[in-house]
């Protein structure tokens, strides 16, 4: 991509050039949704699970007699009460449909912050539309809270975090414990979050953005999401860029990168935070695209957004 990836870090450029690209050009093409969900899987590789965390899978009721599933990655012998990340994974809210095709990711976070890692299987777009995703999300932290002592967790340091479109229902999840008096989480993390349906922030329109993601790509991911509903008058359940208050809400951390359509709705919600009075941590990294982290783990850029994120994780979670 000519005139893109010469601005990148030299280590995402190689790592950018090494993945097979979407027929657009990026590395993700939502024009069709099934077939990138099939594509996926199939590329999905097992492997033996971890011995050094044990891996339990919960299946928690819906109101509509389905079951929520959230899969909890535990440090194996950890006999003591430990924090809790409840984790929304990425793929534009529409994309992720097993937590276990993750397990290293999450094993990693579970034993590197000293916590269990609870990973929300939420329901997808457009099978499933928006505050949906989040109403799971929702779900999973209540009943974590009410049976923490069954869990061996404690219910005052859990936190929410979220990557891309998990960073949707994350929010989300944080302004539905705030909005229904639910004890208040201990963080919440924002990862190159997707928060706004409207796409009016400059970086929604640079092509020099559209590294992994192009605007076409968000604009069918939210028509996904929200369906007629897209540019109209949506609650910030299903769009948590468009609170207009968000006093309350816990610690946060924001991570953006400068070549990302996401970009400025990420750093917009973190400066809304602090304008509400609630600190938040914004990271805007240079030469980076969207992801960064996933796609080009060893890179220098990576390790040091890692170690940042990762401390201000363990900080937060095992605050006494």
């Amino acid at each position: 991509m000519p005139g893109i990836t010469d601005g990148l870090d030299p280590e995402l450029a190689a790592a950018f050039a090494a993945v097979p690209k979407a027929a657009n050009g990026t590395l993700l093409d939502l024009s069709d949704i099934p077939g990138l969900r099939a594509q996926m899987r199939a590329a999905v590789s097992t492997s033996a699970p971890d011995p050094r965390v044990e891996i339990e899978t919960r299946h928690i009721p819906r109101e509509d007699g389905t079951e929520l599933e959230v899969v909890l990655y535990r440090p194996a012998g950890a006999t003591q009460v430990l924090p809790v990340l409840l984790w929304f994974h990425a793929g534009a809210q529409v994309l992720g449909e097993d937590a276990r095709a993750d397990d290293a990711y999450h094993t990693g976070l579970a034993l590197d912050l000293g916590c269990v890692l609870a990973a929300v299987v939420y329901r997808l777009a457009p099978e499933t539309p928006a505050p949906g995703a989040a109403e799971d999300g929702y779900l999973a932290y209540t009943h974590l809270v009410a049976r923490a002592g069954a869990y061996r967790i404690d219910p005052d340091r859990i936190g929410l975090a979220g990557a891309s479109g998990g960073g949707a229902p994350a929010a989300a999840t944080a302004l539905m414990v705030r909005d229904r008096n639910d004890p208040r989480p201990c963080l919440l993390g924002l990862l190159y979050p997707m928060l706004d349906d409207r796409l009016e922030t400059p970086s929604s329109f640079e092509i020099t953005a559209e590294v992994v993601l192009a605007r076409p790509d968000i604009q069918l991911a939210w028509a996904a999401v929200l369906g007629d509903r897209v540019g109209k008058d949506v609650h910030p359940y299903a769009a948590p860029g468009r609170a207009t208050d968000l006093a309350g809400l816990p610690d946060t951390f924001v991570a953006v990168a400068q070549f990302d359509v996401l970009r400025d709705e990420g750093m917009e919600f973190a400066r809304s935070l602090n304008a509400a009075g609630v600190p938040a941590d914004l990271h805007l990294y240079a030469r980076a695209f969207h992801a960064w982290d996933r796609f080009a783990p060893a890179s220098a850029l990576s390790r040091a957004f890692e170690q940042t994120w990762r401390d201000f994780l363990r900080r937060n979670l095992h605050r006494s």
